[in-house]
């Protein structure tokens, strides 16, 4: 895929940062965070506005500069594992020309071709602390489609932070001088403060070697699986439950493994879990992993149903000891410490009988399809595949009730694993995207 490099740039933010907000604390969960950088994939169909590329690119850089303003830490560079000086470095803007259309891209995604539309394909790579904390790639297709590239520190923040901080961004592109509610930056400190805690190491983010393979559940799909798992006494399971209950299942099943020295974990986000919930638009990391350890059952309401016990389980112990009335600081420290051991070994809580650990993270239901420029909603959003072993990412598809899993496996595990027939019945193995809405 021939691509020119048309510019790279630093974008300041609009306006100076006030002094007495230089320097940005982290949260003690920011604190112990990787510092990998996260990416994300939007993808806009060629659209019949009069607006040259010249003028969009344009409105683009002066759109960010604004928004950089409520997002000031992100312009800024870090101090250290637990601050942030907000000096408006900025952050750094490419812009490139694709000389092919957009379809040939969306055609049967290949992982390869798409790595090429984040910047510096900066994705997942460990960012050098004097580095620039966001990154941006503007890709214009010859059929005028564009496609941005985000690349962001997962230290400043979760995949909720980073859909906040685009989402606004296309407001502010889109009607410019309109009323936005400002992101709640000071939540994660005020909150969930570092304070006396013991610092501990960062978590080491593993990259093994690893290929990643797309699957998509269509909702007809994801409603059989529910009606199954319903009808066997678990009341209200929802796309994400019956989705991971069936990968995990049969990548157990398929990959030769035991259910009894098999665990995952799946990331929760706290923001509205915990007591009393914090605003959808807090920055930071508001999230922890819950663990199900040996699930030993093998049919997915089982599954599903240990999963639910799981959440409750953990709703009442993290969300509440980790911040409000009964905050327990004792408790903290030792997640931290379990945390911050590497990833390989399952963050230190697993099981130490565990042979095989999977990975869960969800971006379900968290507002992917809402970033408008100006040019109508992405036809299709992506992140390029996590290289962690055995790491499973899920995503809405763009009708809002499908869902997109990226898998990661080692090579020899995804051959046996995407070819598994029971699987295949409820997913398509990285299916052509559409350009225009059905």
């Amino acid at each position: 895929m021939e691509m020119e490099l048309i510019c790279r740039e630093s974008i300041k933010p609009w306006a100076p940062t006030p002094s007495e907000l230089r320097i940005y604390p982290l949260s003690f969960i920011d604190h112990i965070v990787f510092r990998n950088y996260v990416p994300l994939l939007l993808f806009y169909s060629p659209n019949n506005t009069s607006q040259s590329e010249y003028s969009k690119i344009s409105s683009l850089k002066k759109s960010l500069s604004q928004v950089l303003c409520r997002y000031y830490p992100f312009a800024g560079r870090f101090r250290d594992q637990l601050s942030i000086d907000c000096n408006d470095q900025g952050v750094s803007l490419l812009v490139t020309r694709i000389k092919v259309n957009l379809s040939s891209i969306l055609q049967n995604p290949s992982q390869s071709s798409l790595n090429t539309l984040f910047p510096d394909e900066l994705q997942w790579k460990v960012m050098d602390m004097t580095s620039t904390i966001v990154i941006i790639q503007i890709n214009c297709f010859a059929c005028g489609g564009i496609a941005i590239g985000v690349c962001m520190c997962h230290k400043v923040g979760d995949a909720a932070t980073l859909f906040n901080f685009v989402n606004d961004w296309a407001t502010m592109n889109r009607d410019e001088g309109t009323e936005l509610a400002f992101p709640v930056l000071d939540a994660g400190d005020s909150l969930l403060p570092q304070g006396d805690l013991p610092i501990f190491p960062e978590s080491v983010f593993g990259k093994d070697d690893t290929v990643c393979r797309r699957f998509v559940f269509e909702a007809s799909k994801i409603e059989s699986l529910k009606a199954t798992v319903s009808s066997c006494n678990v009341q209200n399971p929802t796309r994400v439950e019956v989705v991971t209950a069936l990968i995990f299942k049969r990548a157990v099943t398929t990959l030769g493994l035991s259910f009894e020295t098999t665990s995952f974990r799946t990331a929760v986000n706290l923001r509205r879990r915990m007591v009393p919930p914090l605003p959808d638009k807090c920055v930071g990391n508001m999230v922890w992993f819950m663990f199900v350890i040996h699930p030993r059952e093998t049919e997915l309401d089982d599954l599903v149903r240990k999963t639910k016990e799981g959440l409750t389980e953990f709703c009442d112990t993290y969300a509440k000891k980790f911040g409000g009335k009964e905050k327990e600081i004792s408790f903290i420290s030792e997640c931290l410490k379990q945390a911050s051991s590497t990833a390989e070994d399952g963050g230190g809580d697993c099981d130490e009988k565990s042979e095989s650990l999977f990975i869960f993270a969800s971006w379900c239901r968290f507002p992917m399809y809402e970033a408008d420029f100006g040019w109508g909603k992405p036809i299709w959003v992506t992140t390029s595949g996590c290289p962690t072993r055995n790491g499973i990412l899920l995503m809405d598809t763009r009708d809002g009730d499908g869902i997109e899993a990226l898998v990661n496996m080692e090579e020899e595990d995804m051959a046996k694993f995407q070819r598994d027939f029971e699987l295949l019945q409820y997913a398509s193995l990285n299916p052509t995207v559409e350009l225009a809405c059905k």
